[in-house]
């Protein structure tokens, strides 16, 4: 009996220590393949994003009256590798005397005009990065610009915005901007003012401008 005893003893201590050593391989397997799962979807998300990058192109859109955006917006272009540039242009020209052109962009925004433009974008969708350039009129984005914004769809697009101004920096034209376009993911802009450069206040800014260059590498899109 006691010859039993002990061969029961020791085959059920055998049983538990398998029993144990399974249950912590099962553990480490469960481990293994939760390890698998992550990786593997980090490599998913990874992809993904590499393909949003490249699959779409870049759009610089500008309105500019001084030819201070334009210039800023020719830089983008060509810092970020050739996007293509689209001006957005009124079909009515504003008056070339600084004051006259002023007054008649405070009507418009008094009166909330969406100024026809003359031209248009023809494919909109192949755009997945679009820049955004123009001055700060009264406080906020030119009229004609709101019409821009109005007329496509910026779903899921990034947008950065680029405003000059004479102290004034962005003023509210951000939030104009998330209002017109709820869906579009509005990335870090930058406000360049025309008299930083110009020691006889000339209102010009100079390129390659070097705080436009910056900003394009901590977006990490400049070439």
């Amino acid at each position: 009996m006691r010859g039993c005893s002990k061969n029961c003893r020791s085959a059920r201590f055998g049983t538990a220590s398998r029993m144990k050593e399974n249950h912590r391989l099962r553990g480490v397997m469960k481990k293994l393949l939760l390890l698998i799962a992550i990786v593997f979807c980090m490599e998913a998300t990874m992809e993904l994003h590499a393909q949003s990058q490249s699959g779409g192109k870049t759009l610089v859109a500008y309105f500019s009256w001084s030819g201070n955006a334009r210039a800023l917006a020719g830089q983008i272009a060509r810092e970020t590798g050739g996007g293509d540039m689209f001006e957005i242009k009124t079909v009515r020209a504003y008056p070339e005397v600084y004051h006259e052109c002023t007054a008649v962009a405070r009507q418009e925004q008094n009166d909330n005009a969406r100024p026809a433009l003359s031209g248009d974008v023809s494919n909109m969708a192949q755009y997945n990065t679009v820049f955004l350039c123009y001055p700060n009129w009264w406080g906020t984005l030119p009229m004609g610009v709101f019409t821009f914004l109005e007329a496509y769809d910026f779903s899921g697009k990034t947008m950065y915005p680029l405003v000059t101004h004479g102290g004034s920096r962005f003023g509210r034209s951000l939030d104009d901007i998330k209002k017109l376009c709820p869906q579009v993911v509005l990335g870090d802009g930058l406000s360049v003012s025309v008299f930083d450069a110009n020691s006889d206040d000339s209102a010009r800014v100079t390129t390659p401008d070097r705080d436009v260059t910056s900003w394009l590498r901590r977006l990490r899109v400049a070439n």
